[in-house]
């Protein structure tokens, strides 16, 4: 453990290595629920505790399964943490179960959840794995819940609404009018409204670590300007 590197776990979680923006993986329930805030949040967080308790148990086993029966093992036990939280949401927030559908199921097939379980938890300690999970589905919960504000936003001109479905009854006054009297915007809401928002967000991206790089660049060259001494010989009128 003393060769893990966890700030560069968080940072490629959070940002060099994002599920959704650099790795583009979870495509399917990240463009399909994003239409508010309550939605993204909720898969967000389904997703994040999956991640969490595959990587835990997979690192928990790693040195007991073979390579033959590695994959169908990982997928089990992702299978049984989804199966749990499906549970959980079906008894203490159904209505918002009802929403997010066949989605949550769908978290089995989430290559994000496999990908890190065979490529990181199940090389590294436990410690170490569940780190990973946590900060992969923090990255990805963040990606959510952003695309989910910014359809929100535009496609119905207000923010937190329903979050009573998540957090009960207290959380009715979360919910914010941004835009008054806002007639809608339904192309924000459909399934192209999640491609377009999903790529200026790819795009922001993009432009933050072009501009970071070429400051970097900047820090880590030698300076052109400033003065230099230079040496004369003979006599100089």
């Amino acid at each position: 453990m003393a060769d893990v590197d966890y700030g560069k776990i968080t940072r490629d979680g959070l940002w060099n290595n994002n599920p959704a923006t650099v790795q583009i993986l979870g495509l399917c329930p990240l463009l399909a629920v994003t239409g508010s805030v309550v939605n993204a949040l909720g898969l967000g967080l389904a997703t994040l505790v999956v991640l969490m308790g595959s990587n835990a148990a997979v690192s928990l086993i790693r040195h007991y399964v073979t390579d033959a029966v590695r994959l169908p093992a990982f997928v089990m036990i992702i299978a049984a943490m989804v199966t749990v939280i499906e549970m959980l949401m079906q008894a203490f927030t159904f209505e918002l179960y009802q929403i997010l559908g066949i989605f949550i199921p769908l978290i089995v097939t989430n290559c994000t959840v496999l990908g890190r379980a065979d490529a990181f938890a199940s090389k590294h300690a436990l410690l170490p794995a569940v780190t990973d999970g946590f900060m992969m589905g923090l990255g990805f919960l963040i990606v959510l819940v952003i695309l989910g504000a910014l359809r929100e936003v535009v496609g119905a001109g207000t923010l937190f609404a329903n979050m009573q479905l998540l957090l009960g009854p207290w959380a009715e006054q979360l919910r914010m009018e941004i835009i008054p009297d806002y007639g809608g915007f339904l192309l924000a809401v459909l399934p192209p409204g999640a491609f377009l928002g999903l790529g200026l967000i790819i795009a922001g991206k993009n432009v933050i670590d072009k501009r970071m790089k070429a400051a970097k660049l900047r820090r880590e060259s030698p300076s052109s300007s400033g003065s230099r001494r230079v040496r004369t010989t003979g006599k100089v009128s």
